[in-house]
């Protein structure tokens, strides 16, 4: 298996292909969900994902602060395709991406839309609720945040 971050510009055009292929075949087909799946964030965006023969089997969306939240970075588009789930490799997705953000990126704040049922595994990662539950999409979702912690002098 092997890891990849790369911006908009710098996809081939199969792995572009394939990122929107998972992205559609999980978040609006097996989820029911038909909405608006490209919505011009991808461009500014990072995009990390790991291929296995060739194939992309997982893929996060990595977004920079003022993409989708003015005052935060925010991490989208979690996914692990349905014949890798259940093998901690959204575990490894989500210490990659949060990593890059943290160390690359100097972010100190990350929000993200969590879908309700996920909401234990990314308080895992030191996300937190920051809203009641909201159907986005028909689905329930959640903002959670996490936050740097900030090491104070005794």
């Amino acid at each position: 298996m092997d890891w990849y971050i790369k911006k908009f510009h710098d996809l081939t055009t199969l792995e572009l292909y394939q990122i929107l292929h998972e992205r559609v075949n999980v978040f609006v087909v097996e989820q029911e969900c038909p909405y608006p799946e490209i919505d011009n964030k991808d461009q500014d965006s990072y995009h990390l994902f790991a291929k296995e023969n060739d194939e992309i089997i997982t893929y996060a969306r990595l977004l920079p602060l003022g993409i989708s939240y003015e005052k935060h970075a925010s991490i989208g588009r979690v996914l692990v395709r349905h014949d890798y789930r259940n093998t901690g490799l959204g575990k490894k997705l989500m210490e990659r991406g949060l990593e890059f953000l943290k160390e690359q990126l100097h972010e100190k704040e990350i929000k993200l839309q969590a879908q309700e049922y996920a909401q234990k595994f990314y308080a895992s990662f030191g996300f937190r609720p920051i809203s009641e539950v909201y159907p986005e999409d028909d689905i329930p979702h959640i903002d959670m945040l996490w936050q740097e912690e900030v090491k104070r002098e005794a």
